[in-house]
C-alpha cells in the first residue's frame, strides 16, 4: 500500500491524499506536478526513477488505510539531475 506522503519534497507544498497534483517514483518519493515538470524534468532526484501521477486513495478507505503524516523535504529544495 502506498504511503501517500503529505507534501512535495522540493517546495513542501501540501499534497493531500486526494490530490491529483502528486507525483511519485517507485520508491514513493513525492513531488508536486510543478516541481516534477519544471525543476526535475520528470526524474526523481533521489533515485533517478521516473515520476508518475500518484493514484488517489478513495476517501472511504482513508479511515482504515490512512495516508502518511510524515513530511519529507529537502532543506535547500531540489535541483535537476545533472547529465553525466
Amino acid at each position: 500500500m502506498l504511503q501517500l506522503r503529505p507534501n512535495c519534497e522540493c517546495c513542501d507544498k501540501d499534497l493531500p491524499p486526494g490530490s491529483r497534483e502528486a507525483m511519485i517514483c517507485s520508491f514513493e518519493c513525492t513531488f508536486c506536478t510543478q516541481c516534477a515538470s519544471e525543476v526535475l524534468d520528470g526524474q526523481c532526484p533521489n533515485c533517478t526513477g521516473e515520476l508518475v501521477r500518484r493514484p488517489v486513495r478513495p476517501a472511504a478507505k482513508l479511515g482504515k488505510f490512512p495516508a502518511s503524516t510524515e513530511r519529507v523535504s529537502k532543506p535547500d529544495g531540489c535541483a535537476p539531475i545533472k547529465a553525466a
